[in-house]
């Protein structure tokens, strides 16, 4: 039965050029994928096969070259207010506390001050840091950093949150407890999300559908759909359903990775 869920976001082959002097590389070519209202959704792929270039693209930080990319239906121009943006650098503010870390993306929102206030404290409190209104971030962890930075991403209700490997620098048991709460995030926010990861098993915990990219020039080489029920805990990841994506995405992104080793050996 299909989705019922309307489209939040399209990609119809993309296409990206990069130009260094007289020198082309094609990092995108003929990309196409949708997400849908309300779904967490993730990419994976080989080092360098462009998925945090498409991610900017989506964010608007980077133009294509070719092919479109539309949310709600409306071209992607630039950067706007519809999509909120996690790096995996914590891009906070060390100047500021957590709550008015938050408060700062509400600023241009016409928002009374009492609204701001109440607004960001909602998502710290949702993000499990109530009690740190005031802490600044020299005196946070590196997981409650990525906390303050996600609650910041959705203080100001985007169409869709873009995560460019969010979890990546952290330890293995914080990355795991920061997943745990992204879900109970997610599930309570009902915010579509689009999650770029180089940790299968982490794409999979996450998502609903993991997309599989090509080696350089990027695209989508197979979608795959997660079925496995919500909500999630670590003991999913010992399931048989669980281990056999995880060896078809393994042999997805070995195929491509050899693939990648012989065209360069070729150059």
């Amino acid at each position: 039965m299909s989705d019922p869920r309307p489209i939040k976001l399209t990609a119809k082959d993309v296409r990206k050029v990069f130009r260094v002097k007289n020198k082309e590389t094609v990092a995108l070519d003929q990309l196409s994928l949708e997400v849908r209202s309300g779904e967490l959704v993730t990419i994976v792929g080989t080092s360098g096969c462009g998925k945090s270039t498409f991610l900017r693209m989506v964010a608007g930080l980077i133009d294509t070259t070719a092919g479109t990319i539309e949310v709600d239906g409306r071209p992607v121009t630039g950067p706007g207010p519809d999509r909120g943006m996690v790096f995996q650098s914590y891009t906070l503010f060390p100047w500021l506390t957590t709550l008015d870390n938050i408060k700062f993306v509400l600023k241009k929102q016409r928002l009374k001050a009492q609204e701001q206030d109440e607004i960001a404290r909602y998502y710290l409190n949702l993000v499990g840091l109530a009690g740190f209104e005031k802490a600044y971030p020299a005196q946070l962890s590196g997981g409650m950093k990525q906390r303050v930075a996600i609650a910041r991403a959705l203080a100001y209700n985007p169409a869709i949150l873009l995560m460019d490997e969010p979890f990546g620098a952290l330890d293995a048991q914080t990355r795991e407890l920061m997943q745990e709460l992204l879900l109970r995030v997610w599930a309570e926010s009902q915010t579509t999300i689009l999650f770029i990861t180089h940790d299968v098993d982490e794409a999979i915990f996450l998502a609903d559908r993991v997309y599989v990219m090509s080696a350089r020039p990027g695209r989508i080489k197979r979608e795959i759909e997660v079925t496995l029920p919500r909500p999630r805990d670590y003991e999913m990841e010992l399931s048989a359903e669980f281990l056999a994506i995880k060896r078809e995405i393994a042999h997805l992104i070995r195929e491509e990775s050899l693939r990648s080793i012989a065209l360069s050996e070729k150059l």
